[in-house]
């Protein structure tokens, strides 16, 4: 079985990697894999949604010696509602981040206004999941890029009208579990302000002739540390967006 095939496979719940299996040579072509695999995995109509961007901190960075962000596909079924059931995930983390739902098309070319204007802002959380066993942080990134960035789910609330560039660079987030306070964040954490991300995205996907496309949404990066999913009623608030919840059962 190639390695796509076993990825392909530990996608639709199939048998996990171990660390030890790894292609890739090179970023490059690790991203060559993860596109290799959207085409598989969106042929039974699990059409391509959107993207998500991963180390967008230095913090993060410095966990896999990374120098900029990665990029991974969302498929239709990476969106879900408020309701998970752990025991449908491998080894998921929780991450909480801005999502920029797009209305007109984005172009690499496209500055930090007319991305604010193209796109709608919403609360969201992030459940990053890996198809290897073991793997934060112990991954390599071109392992990580090929396992889609190792999207797992997204829950996006309800979008924020009007939201200003300068908004969008100082909003406070916290998250709770079960009513008890376990995370703070700050949107500097993500490369500054979520819009350079968005645009650093698009500029990233130019280079192989994609585009951020109306329908689409972007997770745009974590304002705090990942931490492991556990079952519970996660409740984020971000200031002057909105929020957004989650009941892990």
């Amino acid at each position: 079985m190639s390695y796509l095939d076993q990825l392909t496979r530990a996608h639709q719940g199939g048998p996990r990697l171990h660390k030890s299996i790894e292609v890739a040579q090179s970023l490059d072509e690790a991203y060559q894999f993860q596109s290799k695999l959207i085409k598989l995995e969106t042929q039974n109509h699990n059409h391509l949604k959107g993207y998500k961007i991963s180390l967008t901190s230095k913090e993060t960075q410095d966990l896999f010696d990374a120098e900029e962000p990665l990029y991974g596909a969302l498929t239709e079924d990476s969106v879900i509602g408020g309701q998970l059931q752990l025991e449908h995930m491998s080894e998921p983390l929780i991450e909480v981040e801005l999502m920029f739902l797009v209305k007109e098309d984005i172009h690499p070319e496209d500055d930090e206004m007319d991305i604010i204007r193209k796109t709608q802002v919403a609360p969201g959380i992030e459940i990053p999941d890996s198809r290897y066993e073991d793997w934060f942080p112990h991954l390599s990134l071109n392992q990580i890029v090929t396992d889609r960035a190792v999207a797992g789910k997204v829950v996006v609330g309800e979008h924020k009208h009007d939201l200003t560039f300068e908004q969008l660079n100082s909003i406070n987030v916290s998250v709770t579990l079960n009513n008890e306070l376990i995370a703070t964040g700050h949107s500097s954490e993500v490369l500054g302000n979520p819009v350079y991300a968005v645009k650093w995205l698009a500029q990233q996907l130019a280079k192989t002739g994609e585009t951020l496309q109306s329908g689409m949404v972007i997770s745009s990066g974590t304002f705090m540390m990942p931490q492991q999913l556990k079952k519970g009623h996660y409740n984020v608030h971000f200031e002057g967006v909105g929020e957004v919840s989650l009941e892990v059962n």
